[in-house]
């Protein structure tokens, strides 16, 4: 019988406690150990910028994504869902939802079962449906025209489509029929995030509570953006998702990439159960032009996209982008925590998002500019162009 030989790296990493060491690792599909180094010395090598030092953190995790590299989930063909996948493994993120919007059953049933054969081949892990049971008047770069009521059988059907893969529905707190939304998703284990919606603060935490009552995973979906601001006497779903993350109900999703949020926004919001994503869409990494978010046509100026009405229409950064501005306001423990582990366990995944024995060997070598120069998934190094 053939052993499959061990991997082996060196240098600094963060630690499942957030904390920054040096050592090296070895791994198969796993990782299997770890032996500890000087931290002072891998230190003054890898800020000293040298080829050889870098700094080891778990693979990234989005759990919002609709694209990049000039493909999108909600319209492209195979190659093009590939492409736009292995663009952002490429950066870093090796654990990723693929993004669907608001679309007809026949539609995201389509779709659906595509991205399943990315997800059986190991490419995605999984898919999430943003819409289309949402508010039309927080519709941002969703087709108005596609947005219905909440519709069980809808959702069952892109359920069946999906074969097992849909991991996570976006809808509106709002929306009709939404207790039966929430059994839909309690009997699929499906995480229920809430976004895209103008409903009050009351309405938000009942539906959270009922979903808490149901054993179900709650997210909110991109917070701030698609709702309400925050008022004084309204306070409304942002205070309500905030309120419900304090008390470890919720965990809410933050575009942090300076264009959908400021730091000072994405700052405030931040906590143990806030997680980065990037809601990035088919020109991540791509140059300024002209694209498609689902059905609607969407023009990208100075690296913002925008639909026709002037919304932003899903994101252009990588999430490594994310970490290295945040790691500069909150050190790189807190961003291994944002880019990754928070949403690693949303997902349930308790093996991902940390580099500790037993984790899978999903690893980002970053050099001294944050950028991954080194890409390992399942323990095999995966090419970076």
């Amino acid at each position: 019988m053939q052993t499959k030989e061990k991997g082996h790296v060196e240098g600094l990493y963060i630690d499942e406690n957030f904390e920054l060491r040096a050592g090296a690792v070895t791994f198969g599909e796993s990782i299997e150990g770890i032996v500890l180094g000087d931290v002072p010395q891998a230190e003054a090598a890898w800020r000293a910028g040298d080829s050889d030092a870098l700094l080891w953190v778990p693979g990234f995790v989005d759990l919002h994504n609709h694209g990049g590299n000039g493909g999108g989930f909600p319209n492209g063909d195979y190659e093009q869902c590939l492409a736009a996948a292995r663009f952002h493994r490429a950066h870093g993120t090796t654990t990723l939802l693929a993004s669907l919007v608001s679309g007809t059953q026949e539609e995201l049933c389509a779709r659906a079962e595509l991205l399943a054969q990315l997800a059986e081949e190991g490419e995605i892990a999984g898919i999430h449906m943003e819409g289309p049971f949402i508010a039309a008047a927080k519709c941002g770069a969703q087709d108005p025209s596609r947005i219905v009521p909440g519709d069980p059988d809808f959702f069952r059907a892109v359920i069946a489509a999906a074969r097992g893969h849909l991991r996570s529905i976006t809808f509106a707190p709002e929306t009709e029929n939404v207790d039966k939304l929430l059994d839909v998703c309690a009997e699929h284990g499906i995480i229920a995030s809430l976004g895209h919606t103008e409903a009050d603060y009351d309405t938000t935490l009942s539906v959270i509570a009922k979903a808490k009552e149901l054993g179900l995973t709650v997210t909110g979906t991109h917070l701030f953006n698609g709702m309400p601001s925050i008022h004084h006497r309204a306070p409304g779903p942002v205070a309500a998702l905030l309120t419900a993350a304090k008390a470890g109900d919720v965990s809410v999703e933050l575009i942090a990439d300076g264009v959908h949020l400021v730091d000072g926004a994405v700052d405030m919001a931040h906590s143990h159960c806030a997680f980065a994503i990037t809601d990035a869409m088919a020109a991540a990494g791509m140059a300024d032009g002209d694209y498609e978010l689902g059905s609607l046509p969407v023009t990208v100026s100075g690296g913002v996209a925008r639909v026709p009405s002037g919304a932003i229409a899903g994101g252009t950064s990588t999430l490594s982008q994310q970490f290295a501005s945040f790691a500069e306001r909150h050190g790189l423990g807190e961003a291994v925590r944002f880019t990754s582990t928070t949403a690693a366990d949303v997902l349930g995944e308790t093996n991902l998002g940390r580099i500790a024995v037993g984790a899978r060997a999903n690893l980002v070598g970053l050099n001294s500019h944050y950028q991954p120069v080194r890409v390992i998934v399942d323990g095999a190094d995966i090419p970076l162009s």
